[in-house]
């Protein structure tokens, strides 16, 4: 029988062998047919899908985008637009968590500083700022998302007096 074995797709691939079984789960590799012995036998071609789906993770996707995209590229003229339309909304949430990632290194870099500025033995100005419920505290992400945050240019962390 023609094929690879769980450990030897998952050396072509470059994954381990869990991943392999991972994605026979998930449906993202079609049931193979066993060996005589009992051994799952994938078709050749698997090693090259598997690697599809660990590129489509690579760019942020998830394993439900991954299957999507896999029967999309059965007919790769027709799917094109949608393929695109996929791809341009990935590319707008990681610009969204861009910005939001933005804020968040602003915010302890802000506070690292008033910390090593300010931090004396009996408080931390770090933990202070974070316990705080005063208005305007930047780092309520319940009522104030860096979204909000990059909006609204008022909030500003305590400044170094």
């Amino acid at each position: 029988m023609n094929g690879l074995t769980v450990t030897r797709l998952a050396r072509e691939a470059g994954v381990n062998r869990e991943t392999i079984r991972y994605y026979e789960r998930r449906g993202l590799l079609p049931k193979p047919p066993r060996s005589p012995g009992g051994y799952r036998i994938f078709p050749m071609g698997s090693a090259q899908r598997v690697r599809f789906i660990k590129r489509v993770q690579e760019l942020g996707f998830t394993l439900a985008d991954a299957k999507e995209l896999l029967k999309l590229r059965e007919r790769p003229c027709a799917a094109c637009p949608q393929v695109r339309e996929k791809a341009a909304r990935k590319l707008e949430d990681i610009n969204k968590k861009m910005c939001e990632l933005k804020l968040m290194h602003q915010d302890l870099t802000r506070l690292t500083a008033a910390c090593a500025q300010q931090g004396g033995p009996d408080s931390c100005p770090f933990l202070d700022i974070l316990e705080s419920d005063a208005p305007g505290n930047p780092i309520q992400r319940n009522q104030s998302s860096p979204k909000s945050r990059a909006k609204d240019t008022t909030q500003k962390l305590p400044r170094r007096s």
